[in-house]
């Protein structure tokens, strides 16, 4: 495990027990304390995430070139993936290129002359008898 993983499932751990302690205790503590579970909880995570920055701020230090060479890595990443997203686009919106065939209407027989539309049955306007 990590530092910053041991420090924050300690932190976590403290959170919790702070609050069932104030969940346990007397209801004058409780009104008064109303979101004071949450409050510990969050600064339970604002003293992790300061402590995970410091240790990022020391490898930073001691690395920097790795750094450097991370972020360029990232930014490589970011930029690909932006052109990719550009090409996708364009390709979605793009006029369809290649042949177009006309495909005529074959019979069952397999002849391919079209076939002849019925004419509509003329409907009757006389209501039918009550």
């Amino acid at each position: 495990m990590s530092k910053l993983t041991i420090i924050t499932d300690r932190a976590m751990e403290l959170a919790g027990q702070a609050g069932a302690g104030l969940r346990h205790a007397g209801s004058s503590l409780r009104h008064a304390g109303h979101g004071a579970e949450q409050w510990i909880k969050t600064g339970a995570a604002l003293g992790a995430a300061r402590a995970g920055a410091k240790a990022a701020g020391k490898v930073a230090r001691r690395n920097p070139v790795a750094v450097a060479a991370a972020a360029a890595v990232v930014g490589a990443g970011v930029l690909a993936y932006m052109l990719y997203r550009k090409r996708r686009e364009q390709r979605q919106y793009a006029p369809l290129e290649g042949q177009s065939r006309r495909i005529d209407s074959r019979r069952e027989n397999g002849t391919a002359s079209a076939t002849r539309a019925r004419p509509a049955r003329a409907r009757s306007r006389v209501a039918p008898p009550a």
